[in-house]
């Protein structure tokens, strides 16, 4: 998993898209098939879509639904009403009703106690949680060829060319997480009572409206094809531990053993990881292929590579 924190304005201009009310949860996808006409000058993509790919689309769109969903049960409640109050505070200066500002604003600032007294050291109390899909249908070659093509645009001065290149060289699911920063947002809205009780409305709202803006997005970002690699070797686990396995069962196990590896080689092109990072992988994969030929079964074999799996991105996640 790979994590990124978004602050300030950018992460106003995500929140304004969410139901900051409960909880959203669409799903955007940006299935950049051909990568436009720079991609194929340099190279046409060709699906990802083989017999291994397809047979786990399932299991892949489960896991993705499962990581939003360990997010979503993180969501602090008060955290969420406390934000709705202050938009409700925001809309009621708009409208020149002060008394129904200032009650929300209580509101608010109950909820928010609530959340530091019950959690003395939380940063940030997540709200909202959204996910956003990134699929790339294209063979590792044909990923090569663009960077290389964007290189050559850089080399030239052409920015604007590479980047129409590489910008949408990922494949991946983003979990877009709004955050209430405690350590400035409650003291934020507990300064504004005063400039109502004041008359200085105006100074008030821009006040407030600077309190939302601070609202932090994080992002985590989890590699669609170790997702996939992941659901592939989960069923060829099932075969590798079946015995006297038929001949389709063992064609099975060896394109799903085949597609993991593809998978993997994606993964390093698109720059989810560096080199050292996917040898022990390749070497795991090679070592259960040996295991499993001629029709041998047995289990433990894929233990290491899918504890390695399940941390990616962490310092612990080589197979070596």
């Amino acid at each position: 998993m790979i994590a990124q924190v978004l602050t300030g304005m950018l992460a106003t201009s995500m929140v304004a898209g969410l139901c900051l009310g409960g909880v959203s949860t669409p799903r955007e996808t940006d299935a950049t098939a051909t990568q436009d006409a720079a991609v194929e000058e340099a190279s046409p993509p060709l699906p990802q879509t083989d017999e291994a790919t397809q047979s786990v689309d399932s299991a892949v769109e489960e896991a993705t639904d499962e990581v939003t969903a360990e997010r979503r049960r993180r969501l602090i409640n008060d955290a969420v009403e406390a934000l709705d109050e202050t938009h409700n505070a925001l809309k009621a200066l708009d409208e020149g009703d002060t008394e129904a500002a200032l009650e929300s604003l209580a509101i608010a600032t109950g909820k928010l106690d609530l959340v530091v007294s019950r959690n003395p050291r939380l940063a940030l109390a997540p709200i909202d949680v959204r996910l956003v899909t990134h699929d790339l249908y294209a063979t590792a070659e044909s990923v090569q060829a663009a960077k290389k093509k964007a290189l050559e645009h850089l080399q030239d001065g052409r920015l604007q060319d590479a980047r129409a290149l590489i910008e949408g060289l990922r494949s991946d699911v983003v979990v877009e997480v709004v955050n209430v920063p405690l350590a400035t947002y409650p003291a934020a809205i507990k300064a504004i009572t005063p400039l109502i009780d004041d008359d200085r409305i105006k100074e008030a709202r821009a006040s407030l409206q600077s309190a939302i803006n601070t609202l932090v997005v994080t992002q985590n970002i989890h590699p669609l094809p170790i997702i996939r690699t992941e659901q592939m070797l989960s069923r060829a686990e099932e075969l590798a531990t079946t015995e006297e396995r038929t001949d389709e069962q063992n064609e099975e196990l060896d394109r799903l053993l085949e597609g993991s590896r593809r998978q993997l080689e994606f993964a390093q092109t698109l720059g989810y990881g560096e080199e050292d990072d996917f040898e022990g992988y390749y070497k795991q994969l090679d070592e259960i292929v040996r295991k499993t030929s001629d029709g041998k079964s047995g289990t433990g074999f894929f233990d290491k590579i899918r504890r390695a799996l399940s941390s990616f991105g962490n310092s612990d996640s080589r197979a070596n």
